[in-house]
């Protein structure tokens, strides 16, 4: 703060001046030399002391102003160092209550971080003021100062940056600590998928291994048993290997085409979700005497990869439907929940307790960033359900 010139100090002086070369002028109008003499000596000595106060004056003056720059400059180093501190704090609450101590410290004030909304309880206007911290216009916290002496301001200034340097840095904390997240997440869906298509081609080379492999293999034996009886000239038993071969032979074409089918239907490429689902439907109702009942409308918007995903995990579950006790009724159901897309499955067959037999669904619903729960089906049985967020399930395929 400026300190002010007070001209009411050197009056004295003035008047002692002025009185001096009045005094002189007189001495010279009625030929007194040696009053005038004495008039302008003291004039003389008047200035001259007027000039001492004058410089004295100014010079204490110049001191009080370099103090306060020094104080100034000495309080923007303290808050500089505040907002260093400040921002080497990783944790958006760390942030904020440490903004709260810097305050109390370059302040000198009492100081609280109120939550957003809340009012503080009444205060001298002049000894108590609040600072709200702002992100994108929305009030996140407030740092409220109070101290026994006003606040002028300069204080109330700088107070406002610290408020709001601390607001972007929380504000960027909350950032960074929700990309950590995202990233955490992406590597684990990233593990997740890996895993499961390691765990798919190994269920795969075991089904053709333990299939159509040795079904082949088996073929391969009664083709050289038919070569023998032809060569024998035993036709008979070489027509009776030969049908044999050759319904193994479609049998093995059968498994083929269904594990085809299976990996991903033509229908599901060419006409969508719900027609392979139904197509699906038809062909377990009748080879297995099962009335399967479909609710799909919600399944329209389904992205492809959702599609895929919620199509196997459907199979999955009616197969270990089939296998645990055949069912006589199975519901499969795609509906909204809570902004979320839920598929259920549910038989009324033999319930299945073993959370291990439900693995592999748990690892397609996760690779699609969703969650899997397994209860008690409406008429006994089992319910499989799947939820994936929207997001997940309408976004781009």
């Amino acid at each position: 703060m400026k300190a002010p010139f007070r001209w009411s100090r050197f009056a004295p002086a003035v008047a002692a001046v002025v009185a001096g070369a009045v005094l002189g002028a007189v001495g010279l109008a009625i030929g007194v030399p040696w009053l005038a003499w004495i008039g302008f000596a003291g004039a003389v000595v008047a200035a001259a002391a007027a000039a001492f106060l004058l410089l004295f004056a100014e010079r204490r003056r110049h001191k009080v102003k370099e103090g306060e720059l020094v104080a100034q400059a000495t309080f923007l180093d303290s808050l500089v160092e505040s907002m260093g501190t400040i921002a080497q704090t990783r944790e958006a609450a760390e942030i904020l209550e440490q903004t709260r101590r810097e305050a109390e410290r370059i302040f000198r004030a009492r100081a609280q971080m109120l939550p957003p909304g809340e009012k503080p309880k009444a205060a001298p206007a002049e000894r108590s003021v609040l600072f709200p911290l702002r992100v994108h216009g929305e009030e996140i916290a407030s740092l409220r100062l109070t101290r026994n002496r006003p606040f002028d301001r300069g204080d109330v200034v700088r107070a406002t940056v610290l408020a709001d340097f601390a607001a972007r840095a929380a504000e960027n904390a909350r950032l960074l600590a929700e990309a950590k997240v995202r990233e955490a997440d992406r590597a684990r869906l990233s593990e997740q998928l890996v895993t499961a298509e390691q765990d798919e081609r190994r269920r795969l080379a075991l089904f053709l291994h333990d299939g159509p492999v040795q079904s082949m293999a088996g073929i391969g034996l009664m083709l050289d048993a038919a070569i023998g009886s032809i060569d024998s000239e035993r036709l008979d038993d070489a027509r009776r290997v030969l049908a044999s071969a050759l319904e193994r032979h479609r049998e093995t074409i059968r498994s083929l085409r269904d594990l085809s089918f299976n990996i991903e239907p033509v229908v599901l490429r060419d006409q969508g979700f719900a027609a392979a689902v139904r197509a699906y439907a038809d062909q377990i109702g009748l080879s297995n005497q099962i009335q399967v009942d479909l609710d799909l409308d919600a399944a329209g918007g389904l992205a492809e990869k959702a599609q895929i995903g919620l199509y196997q995990i459907i199979r999955e579950a009616v197969s270990q439907a089939i296998r645990r006790g055949p069912p006589t009724r199975i519901s499969i159901r795609v509906a909204p929940l809570d902004g979320e897309i839920a598929t259920e499955i549910a038989d009324d067959g033999t319930g299945e307790r073993r959370r291990r037999s439900f693995e592999a669904i748990d690892e397609r619903a996760r690779t699609l960033n969703g969650r899997m729960t397994v209860g008690a089906g409406a008429n006994g049985g089992t319910a499989v359900r799947v939820v994936l967020p929207r997001y997940a399930a309408e976004g781009e395929s």
